[in-house]
C-alpha cells in the first residue's frame, strides 16, 4: 500500500491534513503524521505542512532533526510542501528579522507589509491575507489535473515567496501585487494556500498528489 508520511515538528495544522489525505485516497493510502525521520525516509511520498513564524519552525526542524530528513526527502520522493512547508524551501525569510531557511532553491520570502498600503495607495489591503483568492496556474503540472483555470483556495499568511527565477514557478495569486502562490521542480511541488481547507480544488490536488509519481 501506498504510504504517505506528514511531517509533524511540532506545528502546524497536521491532523486537518491527516483528514483530508486519508478522504482522497479512499482506502489506497496510509497516512502517517509523524516526527520519526526514518519514517519519512521509509514513506513514498512526503507532506510538509505548516504555520506560524519561519524561526520557529526552522528551529524545530533543527532541533528534532527533521531539516535533515526533509533534504533528503525532497531529492528521492513525490513531496508536497503547504504554506510554511513551501517557504521554508527558499533561502531566507524576513520574518523575525530574517530568518535563514532550508536552502533548497533560490529565493526569499519577504512582507507583504513592505509593499502593500503605502499612504498614496487608494486601496487598503488587510494583512495577513486571508481567504479566498485565485490561483493562476502559470504552466501544466500534474498536481493541476483536473483543477479549473483560476479556482480559488484558501489563503492565511503575511509573508509571501519570490523564488529567484521564473523556472519554479507554477502558480501566481493577485493580492495587491503578483506573487508566487505555487512551486513546483521536478519531485517537488508546494503550495501558499491550504488545500485541506479549500474544498473541491485543495481536495483534488491532494488526491492528484496521492497519485503522483514526481515526474512533471
Amino acid at each position: 500500500m501506498n504510504n504517505i508520511a506528514v511531517i509533524d515538528y511540532g506545528m502546524g495544522n497536521l491532523r486537518s491534513v491527516a483528514k483530508a489525505l486519508e478522504y482522497v485516497a479512499q482506502g489506497k493510502a496510509r497516512v502517517q503524521v509523524t516526527s520519526d525521520a526514518r519514517e519519512v525516509l521509509q514513506a513514498d511520498r512526503v507532506v510538509f505542512p505548516g504555520q506560524g513564524a519561519a524561526r520557529d519552525c526552522m528551529r524545530a526542524l533543527i532541533e528534532s532533526g527533521l531539516d535533515l530528513a526533509v533534504r533528503e526527502a525532497v531529492e528521492l520522493k513525490p513531496f508536497l510542501g503547504i504554506c510554511m512547508g513551501m517557504q521554508v524551501l527558499v533561502e531566507s525569510s524576513a520574518e523575525n528579522n530574517g530568518t535563514e531557511c532550508l536552502n533548497i532553491f533560490p529565493g526569499k520570502v519577504s512582507n507583504f507589509a513592505d509593499v502593500l498600503n503605502s499612504p498614496d495607495d487608494e486601496v487598503h489591503y488587510k494583512i495577513p491575507h486571508m481567504g479566498w483568492n485565485e490561483v493562476t496556474q502559470t504552466r501544466d503540472h500534474p498536481l493541476w489535473g483536473g483543477i479549473a483555470q483560476n479556482s480559488r483556495f484558501y489563503f492565511v499568511h503575511s509573508y509571501y515567496l519570490e523564488p529567484e527565477g521564473p523556472d519554479l514557478l507554477v502558480g501566481e495569486t493577485e493580492y495587491g501585487i503578483r506573487f508566487t502562490s505555487a512551486i513546483a521542480r521536478d519531485n517537488v511541488f508546494a503550495i501558499q494556500c491550504h488545500p485541506e481547507k479549500s474544498a473541491a480544488a485543495g481536495l483534488r490536488l491532494l488526491e492528484n498528489f496521492t497519485r503522483w509519481n514526481g515526474e512533471a
